[in-house]
């Protein structure tokens, strides 16, 4: 499939996935979600260095990668940064394209991702960013791939709705793809998720989650 069995549109503009019943990003603000998530649940940009890695599940509109892009930009830091994400149902460039005009920000920085998105490319080479997105489940495709990240972004679709994503196998897979001292930050507390997590080698804390969430989840390998 093209996308995720079809995109359905809240009033305000979020994309929310059919197949899995659940938004692609906050409601409130998807952009200011993913820097207090993803970004500082993983201590970035304040890990930044060159060659620097980030792995993530649920590529979904993209807006992760381009929060990270925007921000290792503003460090500064010499070279790509490397960017890789597992994704079931990629979306379309024209989903994507309206999903980013909610975030002028990061709509500004995307239009070369768009352009080589649209054709279909699935290695995206812009401005301070090497980036490939894996299509295909992510229970087979994950155990296959040949890199490490030092950070992790898990944001596959609530484990309630999407529970394949966030199970222990998967999550040993993403503890083997670590490297040593690497981190993960994820938007949910689920306890079974947290104590996969824990049981292949992470120390996890529960942290304040975005707006009205009141918890998340991250931590360190080892």
């Amino acid at each position: 499939m093209s996308h995720a069995d079809g995109v359905d549109w809240t009033p305000g503009g979020v994309p929310v996935a059919r197949r899995f019943d659940d938004p692609y990003f906050s409601l409130g603000n998807g952009l200011a979600e993913t820097r207090h998530v993803f970004l500082a649940g993983n201590g970035l940009p304040g890990r930044f260095c060159p060659g620097f890695r980030i792995a993530e599940l649920g590529f979904g509109t993209g807006l992760n990668m381009l929060a990270a892009l925007i921000a290792w930009r503003g460090a500064g830091v010499d070279g790509p940064l490397r960017f890789t994400s597992f994704e079931a149902y990629p979306l379309s460039a024209t989903d994507i394209a309206q999903a980013l005009a909610l975030f002028p920000e990061a709509a500004a920085v995307a239009g070369p991702f768009l352009d080589q998105w649209a054709t279909g490319a699935r290695r995206i080479t812009v401005e301070g960013l090497e980036a490939e997105v894996i299509v295909g489940d992510v229970r087979e495709t994950l155990p296959h791939w040949a890199g490490r990240a030092d950070a992790w972004f898990l944001d596959g679709f609530s484990p309630a709705k999407n529970p394949e994503m966030w199970g222990d196998a998967v999550m040993a897979e993403v503890a083997a793809h670590t490297a040593a001292g690497g981190s993960f930050a994820t938007y949910t507390a689920a306890g079974h998720v947290r104590r996969a997590l824990q049981g292949v080698g992470f120390q996890v804390t529960r942290c304040a989650g975005f707006g009205t969430k009141r918890h998340m989840s991250a931590g360190r390998l080892g």
